[in-house]
């Protein structure tokens, strides 16, 4: 059984998630408008990762017999001056939603929720992979410049990504 202050917390993630979520939305339709349908591709399956990441959350609050509580979704930024800049805001969110596991799993130890903390480590080594794939695009970005090909061949090669939904997930 979940105690209310972590009940609270974890309602508190499922709904960042859902922005994390809705917030990938809009990042691929800014790409969609600017031609570039490979970034696009790269940010719906992100999309399709973080509601995946709500989803177990939701499930996880129900299966410790807590009560899930949906708040509204805030508007996403809908404009970015560069896919670099994009990406950089991608990198931030990131970082964001690290800290904000971070804090769950210390209000897990606090509440001494061994559960809650061992279905959280999920979450921080997958929190280390988006950072690092959102940093190696910027990285990318930085390199190609203002090489209208390298662009393209980045398009062309994040195009190619796929969701795969992890064997253990949740359902």
């Amino acid at each position: 059984m979940l105690s209310a202050k972590m009940e609270q917390e974890l309602n508190k993630q499922l709904n960042a998630e859902l922005y994390s979520a809705y917030l990938y939305l809009a990042m691929a339709a800014y790409f969609y408008a600017n031609n570039l349908n490979g970034f696009a591709n790269w940010m719906m399956v992100q999309n399709q990762e973080e509601t995946m990441h709500a989803m177990k959350f939701f499930n996880f609050i129900n299966e410790r017999g807590g009560r899930v509580h949906l708040d509204a979704i805030a508007k996403p930024e809908g404009e970015w001056a560069s896919p670099l800049d994009v990406f950089e805001a991608t990198l931030r969110h990131e970082q964001k939603v690290t800290g904000l596991i971070n804090h769950l799993v210390d209000v897990a130890i606090a509440e001494r929720d061994h559960a809650t903390n061992a279905f959280l480590q999920w979450f921080i080594t997958e929190q280390v992979e988006e950072e690092a794939s959102a940093d190696t695009i910027i990285q990318n970005l930085k390199l190609a410049a203002d090489n209208p090909q390298a662009l393209l061949m980045l398009d062309r090669e994040l195009g190619t990504r796929v969701f795969t939904p992890p064997a253990t997930q949740t359902q």
